[in-house]
């Protein structure tokens, strides 16, 4: 080795023995962040994916590129995800039902609880109980009043068999003493395609994709899943308030990668996620799309939330003795 080398590398010595121990163990993000998010193009995880890629990315002094991964439910998604190496460049975004909705409806080669890990928790909603504007009923006590005079006769829509969607109607079924018969679609779209073409009167659907339709009157909004009124909706009551507290839910969207993903870069995405969240144009259009903003919750505490959601879901499913496809 030559002196001026010589000289570099006590220079470069030198400097890392002055940087903190957490900068210099900091090797990432050393390329592009991949966002992989769980469903078609034009879906809300696309929608939220592509709203937090570049902001997220400028936080992290990288860039971002997102990836639709539609499919058996979000698992060609969570699968896409393990199999790219575990360092943090490659994240997911998706509902939190992959964990605690999917695994009791689709036989899965994964175990979505050991496969993944919330980051962080992007956006929050519920659902909506839309129905045909030719119905009758103008609200929620004349829809129970109408359906229990028809036993058997009126179907309420899902978005899929298994999903909050379908769980909602069962609970309605419990709580009003009503026979709505259950009709699971293969998404939001053929679902709401079919309501409004008034061949399925009613479905319980998430607020982001049925508020343009609500909006527009092509679809008659009963009641939201969500504690309080959604402010894109407020003239629709919540089913808390109209005497159905069961029916009270919340879906999230959240940013999830492998658990071994090192500890250290969870922590860095987790914390410029949150500020990315506090984002002003963030805020605004996750309000456009009919979300609040995610909770500030940590991993461990969504983790818990996901257990108890899961064997909530589960003990619905299991008294109608629904099975995995």
């Amino acid at each position: 080795m030559n002196s001026p080398q010589r000289r570099r590398l006590l220079v470069a010595t030198s400097l890392a023995a002055l940087l903190p121990a957490r900068s210099r163990a900091q090797v990432y993000p050393v390329r592009p962040l991949r966002l992989v998010a769980a469903g078609p193009a034009g879906a809300t995880a696309d929608l939220v994916a592509r709203l937090i890629s570049d902001p997220l990315a400028k936080a992290l002094g990288t860039t971002a590129i997102v990836e639709p991964k539609p499919g058996a439910a979000g698992a060609i998604a969570v699968g896409d995800l393990v199999q790219q190496p575990h360092d943090g460049h490659t994240l997911l975004v998706g509902v939190n039902s992959l964990v605690s909705e999917i695994p009791h409806i689709v036989k899965l080669k994964l175990d979505m609880a050991k496969a993944l890990r919330p980051v962080a928790e992007l956006a929050r909603g519920g659902l909506v109980l839309v129905g045909h504007p030719s119905l009758p009923a103008r609200n929620l006590a004349e829809l129970v009043a109408y359906v229990r005079a028809r036993p058997g006769q009126v179907n309420v829509a899902s978005y899929s068999a298994g999903t909050l969607s379908h769980v909602l109607g069962l609970l309605l079924n419990q709580a009003a003493g009503i026979d709505l018969m259950h009709v699971a679609y293969k998404g939001s779209t053929p679902g709401l395609a079919d309501v409004m073409g008034n061949h399925v009167p009613l479905m319980f659907d998430g607020i982001a994709t049925s508020l343009p339709l609500v909006r527009a009157g092509k679809l008659r909004a009963f009641a939201v899943s969500t504690p309080r009124r959604s402010p894109v909706l407020p003239e629709v009551p919540t089913f808390t308030e109209l005497g159905y507290p069961k029916l009270e839910a919340l879906a999230w969207m959240g940013l999830w990668c492998p658990p071994d993903v090192p500890a250290t870069t969870q922590a860095l995405v987790r914390e410029a996620t949150l500020t990315v969240l506090q984002q002003a144009a963030v805020r605004s259009r996750l309000l456009e799309l009919g979300f609040d903003v995610g909770s500030p919750r940590t991993p461990d505490e969504m983790v818990a939330g996901l257990k108890a959601d899961h064997d909530r879901v589960g003990a619905v499913l299991q008294a109608i003795g629904f099975k995995p496809e």
